[in-house]
């Protein structure tokens, strides 16, 4: 069964499989883009793609959350108080006034206010994680337990944000406690005979949607995998889609979310 909201799609699946992509969306509302800036309307910072790049997850019966809005409206990977998953780092908030790169997001209009913020708490952040909380408790009721998968990916070089250039594949678990070090290792495994780099917990721990449900002694796995775009697309405007360098990252992340779920049916709790 597919649900289709304003602002969100949720396609149901049939294993224990959920996957999250919660910076996919480019839409921004009339009644914000006439205050946001240049650099705002160009939506830079989505995750670009990741619908195409995941595709294939039907076929393995995976379920698939997607965001609509713009992660410039509000980012739906953080907590809804606003507090900083990375306290002392340069990082971007719950109604994001700046990008990545440190551009203002709005033309002569401060940040948006308590109200405006609970505002859009209501409308977007609210909806989507309704969803997301409502599709775990249905596979968790059916299959007993279950993985879920929040697919990111970032520009793989951003110096406002991190030194150098990112390591190609960026898995979090929340320094161990989102997820079963078997099924963590489970995946990490498949990357160790490829050429794409990789860390666990590195820069990129998982965000709030990592954090809050992953919860293995609830049944509940989470891994966040934070992807550099120069993997499968252009990093600049026009920012396309490439299917030569997508057909290579593909068949590894069909591999590590096979590898997950044959894991995850081993875990005991």
């Amino acid at each position: 069964m597919t649900t289709d909201t304003p602002t969100y799609s949720l396609h149901q699946g049939t294993v224990p499989l959920l996957i999250s992509i919660p910076h996919l969306g480019t839409e921004l509302p009339p009644e914000f883009t006439a205050n946001m800036s240049a650099s705002a309307l160009i939506t830079q910072d989505t995750d670009w793609h990741l619908d195409r790049l995941y595709v294939f997850a039907a076929s393995l019966g995976a379920s698939m959350l997607q965001a609509k809005v713009s992660r410039y409206v509000i980012d739906l990977n953080r907590p809804p108080s606003g507090e900083s998953l990375y306290p002392g780092q340069t990082t971007t908030g719950l109604c994001p006034t700046e990008t990545f790169r440190g551009e203002s997001l709005y033309s002569g209009w401060q940040a948006p206010d308590a109200q405006q913020q609970s505002d859009r708490l209501a409308r977007y952040w609210r909806p989507y994680h309704h969803a997301l909380r409502a599709e775990l408790d249905r596979m968790k009721a059916q299959h007993g337990s279950v993985l879920l998968w929040d697919a990111h990916s970032i520009a793989s070089r951003l110096p406002r944000l991190f030194e150098g250039k990112l390591p190609d594949l960026n898995f979090g678990t929340a320094d161990g406690r989102s997820c079963a070090p078997s099924i963590i290792a489970s995946v990490v495994s498949e990357v160790h005979a490829t050429g794409f780099s990789h860390v666990v917990n590195g820069r990129f721990k998982g965000g709030y949607i990592t954090r809050h449900y992953g919860s293995p002694a609830d049944r509940v796995h989470a891994i966040q995998l934070e992807m550099g775009q120069d993997l499968y697309m252009l990093e600049e405007s026009p920012f396309s889609y490439l299917e030569h360098e997508a057909a290579s990252v593909q068949p590894l992340l069909r591999k590590m979310l096979q590898r997950a779920l044959t894991s995850l049916a081993t875990v005991s709790v």
